[in-house]
């Protein structure tokens, strides 16, 4: 009896002094963790400031690999949310909401130092008012690295039990952190590290259209004069061949970019046609969609496509369709269906040279916000929308104005820009824009 009364007072000692423990414990935890990205700032906000890349850095997926992820709420900021559910009890379901942005992304630029993005959690973890706090500071003597520091914030009230898990806050909580920073510092590596913040960019809904195109090339030695001798003869052969179809073309070049090689530049060139249906060698047509070709493991690359080698086409008898679906007409002229569906637009303003720049900002964009595109199958190409006009004095009077285009197959109806009323700029004013106000990028673009 007197064993079992000492340890009922024991029970009680210990009770007491758990009790008293938990009372003067913080009613709240707080851990947190830095990572500097070497990315622009811009960049790491834009990818905090919504979800779609959160599956492929988030520290959940590495736990469990068949944990499901459902977007929801906006698209991107304050209202964009994710839930996920998993089998696994140390990951179970759980929700993430964009709470708070500052500054907003129209206003981070070059000269932005810092900026802070709150995400409010859900989830199993003891504890109410569970958020996580982004704060990123721009570094580098360029300011082109991004300092992150991931803190994790939770309340614990008078909730006794709760306050006892603050012992655990370096368990879950800290893991999460870091391995998702350490998974971010992967993803982000993928990304063009580019200054994207000049652009603005929209999501445009294109409509599939019939066109004639050359695969063409020239040489880099050969410069704007190569590029231009070859573009005028692509043209001229397109122009040609309407006539022969007896179609008419409805607007101006399209320019889809193919391989910008060390020693040679090629590139389709492409003008739109007012008949998806042609007689072509006494047959009709209907023209298609290209497809990507089929390749088992051992074929070699397909260095005699007409994509890869323009002689190629020329090999093909009219009516015939190359590896792509893409119909033969006379000499290396093709005929197919292009555009269809969204694509992330830009426009530049200015020389060909600044459409390259532009091309790896809409890459860039895209790969931050999470919008998906195969830019091998489904190809960037630009439109040229206004030519370069010059006076009698070679002055010139109206600058050339591209629209610049990548296929998108996942992403909303607009992009935050377009959410927000942001107009793209002008192709007026003073002097033409150089390539590296838009868009720095390394390299320049091969077509005009």
């Amino acid at each position: 009896m007197m064993r079992a009364l000492e340890f009922l007072v024991a029970l009680v000692i210990v009770a007491v002094l758990g009790l008293v423990a938990a009372v003067v414990m913080p009613s709240g935890g707080h851990v947190e963790r830095a990572q500097v990205i070497g990315k622009d700032m811009r960049q790491v906000y834009d990818v905090f400031d919504n979800f779609r890349r959160f599956p492929d850095y988030a520290e959940l997926r590495s736990s469990d690999p068949q944990v499901q992820f459902k977007l929801s709420g906006k698209a991107f900021g304050p209202g964009s949310e994710i839930d996920w559910s998993s089998t696994d009890k140390k990951i179970g379901d759980g929700t993430l909401s964009i709470a708070s942005a500052e500054p907003s992304f129209d206003k981070i630029d070059s000269n932005t130092k810092s900026a802070t993005i709150v995400w409010n959690l859900d989830n199993p973890w003891r504890g109410g008012d569970k958020h996580f706090t982004l704060n990123l500071q721009r570094q580098g003597n360029r300011g082109q690295l991004t300092n992150v520091i991931m803190a994790y914030d939770v309340s614990y009230g008078w909730n006794l039990v709760d306050r006892f898990s603050k012992l655990y806050i370096h368990g879950d909580p800290d893991s999460f952190i870091q391995t998702s920073l350490n998974n971010l510092q992967n993803v982000m590596a993928g990304v063009p590290n580019v200054d994207y913040s000049k652009l603005v960019p929209s999501i445009a809904q294109t409509q599939a259209a019939p066109v004639l195109l050359v695969s063409t090339s020239f040489a880099r030695k050969d410069g704007e004069d190569g590029l231009d001798d070859a573009t005028k003869k692509a043209v001229g052969q397109i122009q040609a061949e309407a006539k022969k179809l007896g179609v008419n073309i409805t607007g101006p070049r399209v320019l889809f970019d193919t391989d910008y090689g060390d020693q040679t530049v090629t590139f389709d060139i492409a003008m739109p046609i007012d008949s998806s249906s042609l007689t072509v060698a006494g047959q009709s047509v209907q023209l298609v969609a290209p497809t990507a070709p089929v390749l088992s493991p051992s074929s070699a690359p397909a260095s005699g496509s007409t994509a890869a080698n323009p002689a190629a086409a020329a090999t093909l008898s009219p009516g015939s369709k190359d590896q792509y679906g893409r119909v033969a007409l006379d000499g290396n002229v093709l005929a197919t269906l292009a555009f269809g569906g969204s694509a992330l637009k830009g426009t530049w303003n200015g020389g060909y040279n600044g459409v390259q720049p532009t091309r790896d900002a809409l890459k860039a964009y895209a790969l931050t916000h999470g919008y998906k595109f195969d830019d091998v199958v489904n190809r960037f190409y630009d439109i040229l929308v206004t030519p370069e006009v010059k006076d009698a004095g070679g002055n010139i009077t109206t600058y050339a104005k591209y629209d610049v285009y990548l296929p998108l197959s996942g992403a909303p109806q607009q992009t935050p820009e377009q959410e927000a009323g942001i107009k793209p700029p002008s192709a007026d004013g003073d002097a033409p824009a150089s390539a590296s106000t838009a868009a720095p990028a390394a390299g320049a673009s091969a077509g005009k």
